[in-house]
């Protein structure tokens, strides 16, 4: 098997450190969309974000910024800035679930008004940088996503990356395969799948049942099961896994607390970083708890580091 593999963006997660790291230890993903960047000050990207994608800072996994943007003219000022850092590709966020985001008609709510997308995408046609859109089926309804694919279909996108849930449903219930099909069907585009590709057996289902796909994005899973994208590939990875899993983590400690300021902000990535990894064994939920409850970074390594000594199996 030899599918292409997307890195989906997960905010506060997936930036460069998490990326590059990742790489070194994990193969399968051919590429990354990385973590929506926000206009500030309405032209300019935040230096925090922007170092983010700086070239040098990714050096083993290509990546392909993202913008939230409703605005058309900020989205081409971002994309000039991008472009000025030899990007080619950038991505329009139209999936963020989060009421912060959605209520102000930007990621998955302006999925309601596909006249206001087909102005942002006529308006945006003299962009130095070529387009792809990651979408929900909609904010509220699945159906909207029917009335979007005529207006996506008349812009030159590079592909078009859908995660068959609704806005409202946020990451919970099922996917609507049925939907994702009718889309997939009248596209005129190269369709990318993104939603709960958990497993081997998530993928092998997915792709005999959408063999046209063109890609796969996969998050949560992911980072539950950082051997998932090599394992859908047939690629291993040398060594005992969960040695390979302490040396991943403890490069990743070892890099956030080059940069992150105070213990505190090091205790609460790295937890974050758990609230997924923790899917990587049997009993994940009772290991969480116990980090979720450190309050002291030498208590976390203490804990973590029984972790990795200890008898403990993966999933």
């Amino acid at each position: 098997m030899n599918p292409t593999l997307i890195l989906a963006p997960l905010r506060g997660l997936t930036e460069s450190t998490y990326r590059t790291v990742f790489s070194r230890f994990f193969p399968g993903f051919d590429s990354a969309v990385a973590p929506f960047i926000n206009t500030y000050q309405g032209n300019t990207i935040k230096p925090s974000l922007l170092k983010d994608l700086l070239p040098e800072n990714n050096p083993l996994l290509p990546v392909i910024p993202q913008i939230l943007a409703k605005n058309p003219a900020n989205f081409l000022k971002i994309s000039q800035i991008l472009a000025d850092l030899g990007y080619t590709t950038v991505n329009w966020n139209l999936g963020c679930p989060y009421p912060m985001v959605a209520n102000k008609e930007r990621g998955s709510g302006l999925l309601p008004h596909p006249d206001k997308i087909a102005y942002f995408l006529d308006t945006i046609q003299g962009s130095p940088l070529s387009l792809s859109i990651k979408t929900r089926i909609g904010r509220r309804h699945p159906d909207e996503i029917m009335k979007l694919m005529s207006i996506f279909n008349q812009f030159p996108l590079t592909e078009l990356i859908i995660h068959p849930r609704t806005g409202l449903q946020m990451y919970k219930g099922n996917v609507d395969l049925e939907t994702f099909q009718a889309c997939l069907e009248i596209s005129k585009h190269p369709v990318v799948y993104n939603g709960d590709i958990n497993s081997v057996s998530d993928y092998r289902h997915l792709s005999e049942k959408f063999p046209t796909v063109a890609g796969w994005m996969i998050g949560r899973g992911a980072l539950a099961n950082p051997f998932l994208p090599g394992q859908i590939k047939g690629i291993s990875c040398d060594g005992n896994p969960i040695q390979i899993l302490a040396a991943f983590h403890d490069t990743l400690l070892q890099h956030y607390s080059e940069y992150l300021s105070g213990p505190g902000h090091l205790l609460g990535r790295m937890k974050g970083i758990w609230f997924y990894l923790s899917g990587s064994f049997p009993d994940g939920r009772k290991l969480l708890k116990k980090i979720q409850k450190t309050s002291r970074i030498d208590h976390y390594k203490d804990l973590v580091k029984s972790i990795w000594d200890g008898p403990h199996n993966l999933v």
